[in-house]
């Protein structure tokens, strides 16, 4: 019997050791201490009361930089109406007809200018399912626990893009005005159909990767991803409509000159306007109202963590099948400032993408860098370099939208910008929001610019062979989050 008192001895050993070694625990020691350190600061329960019962963001919010703001700018560009996205993430789409419905304007001469975005949003959706369908098929050898399958199966399907997106989309099919495809309740809230459609992507991987497993070849894989692209697309429909293959574009002027003889008429009311109804197809309407001027633009991007003056691009960022991953130039960030000024004064508007969720004050519709105090209020430091937020992923892309001016200094150096959002008039200052120099410092990442601007030098970057982020790289990642 003499193994029992050796067994007791053991289990004692072993759990006095565990007991002692109070390494890496919150202990009641350490817990004491942090309660008699709250007690002692006398000073802390007037805090305690009025964090408790009121928005932190008020009680922190800096009104001495609130006060400092006013609305004046020096250069502003004429533009069309504030739209809303509602509930969908299609900003980045927004954003882009932010710079094409000016030039349509201006052509036709008509007081404002909708691009229908439930037409591109309905090519944008098919054009997805079709590029992950790909993918799966693409990587049909690869385990289900491989990153990049990983990747691509937490979301398969979303309202989210970039510019390239929005002119692949133009170059592809068109556009119309929105008279010809208006908005319906599902494509202005987006949540159940993306649910919905994810899960059907879901179902059709686990059957594409089955009939792999079953030996079938490619050229049938991409048989029946045909068939299921024709389900989803009377899936579309149902939610969205019928996308027109040609449609009636009327509108009304007092400019004779703007009267086609061809295939139009025109209409004179009783207060001597002119209605003039023309007939397009979407493509037709493009090539007329917008022509070759998307090729220009290029993407421009601020991401510290990588090496400036070179040229990047993301592993399948797009989201048709046959386009170009999204490219871009990687410039300090003074240089984006100098790209969308000359473009500014150059009456042209500029497509950016930022993280929107940082030092916004939407009552006024503020981007103001330390806007709210909470370091004061709490007596914490939140401070972060940009760097440091997009490599552990406290920041990135969420956000895109227009600038449409810029207020300068007496030796022409920006002071703030003003930008044109997609949230509607009700937010912001009737739609527009003010964004302060040193926010964009710290929280524009991106900007879509015409070359003509760049130098020579930047320019000829464009022509190198770029380095390809992995779909695992964290701004990758980021370029995914934009909505």
């Amino acid at each position: 019997m003499r193994i029992l008192p050796v067994i007791l001895t053991v289990i004692f050993f072993f759990l006095t050791n565990v007991q002692a070694n109070d390494e890496g625990n919150i202990t009641s020691e350490l817990l004491n201490r942090y309660r008699t350190d709250i007690d002692k600061n006398t000073s802390l329960r007037t805090m305690i009361n009025a964090v408790a019962a009121n928005r932190v963001s008020e009680l922190a919010l800096n009104r001495e930089k609130l006060l400092q703001n006013d609305s004046f700018f020096n250069h502003k560009l004429t533009t069309t109406d504030i739209t809303d996205q509602k509930s969908s993430g299609r900003c980045w789409m927004y954003a882009g007809a932010n710079i094409l419905s000016p030039i349509v304007k201006k052509k036709l001469d008509i007081r404002d200018f909708e691009i229908s975005h439930a037409y591109l949003a309905f090519w944008d959706r098919l054009e997805k399912a079709n590029l992950f369908l790909e993918q799966v098929i693409a990587f049909r050898d690869l385990p289900l626990d491989d990153r990049k399958m990983d990747i691509i199966l937490s979301e398969p399907y979303g309202d989210g893009g970039w510019w390239h997106y929005f002119a692949g989309l133009v170059d592809k099919y068109g556009l119309v005005p929105a008279s010809a495809m208006p908005e319906t309740y599902q494509s202005s809230a987006t949540g159940l159909i993306n649910s919905l459609t994810n899960t059907k992507l879901r179902t059709f991987t686990a059957e594409l990767r089955r009939m792999h497993r079953e030996g079938k070849k490619v050229k049938q894989l991409r048989q029946r991803k045909e068939e299921m692209i024709g389900e989803l697309y009377k899936f579309l429909v149902l939610n969205y409509g019928q996308p027109p293959n040609e449609f009636v574009f009327r509108y009304e002027t007092k400019d004779t000159a703007k009267i086609d003889t061809g295939d139009s008429t025109a209409v004179k009311d009783k207060d001597r306007k002119i209605i003039i109804s023309r007939n397009f197809t979407p493509l037709s309407f493009y090539k007329e109202f917008i022509g070759d001027q998307l090729p220009e633009f290029v993407a421009l991007t601020d991401n510290p963590t990588k090496s400036y003056r070179r040229l990047y691009q993301g592993e399948w960022s797009r989201n048709i099948y046959e386009k170009a991953d999204f490219t871009m130039l990687n410039l300090p960030v003074r240089s984006l400032k100098d790209y969308c000024l000359a473009s500014l004064l150059d009456s042209q508007a500029v497509w950016f993408a930022c993280d929107v969720g940082k030092d916004h004050y939407g009552d006024s519709g503020l981007f103001v860098r330390g806007i709210y105090a909470y370091d004061k209020l709490y007596g914490m430091d939140f401070k972060m370099t940009k760097a440091e937020r997009l490599e552990y992923l406290d920041s990135w892309t969420s956000h895109a939208m227009t600038l449409v001016g810029v207020d300068t200094n007496t030796t022409g150096q920006p002071l703030k910008w003003l930008v044109k959002n997609s949230w509607g008039t009700k937010r912001g200052d009737d739609g527009y929001w003010t964004m302060y120099d040193d926010w964009f410092d710290e929280f524009v990442y991106v900007i879509i610019i015409n070359k003509k601007y760049l130098t020579v030098e930047d320019r000829d970057i464009f022509k190198k062979k770029p380095v390809v982020l992995p779909l695992w790289d964290v701004f990758s990642q980021a370029l995914k989050k934009i909505s």
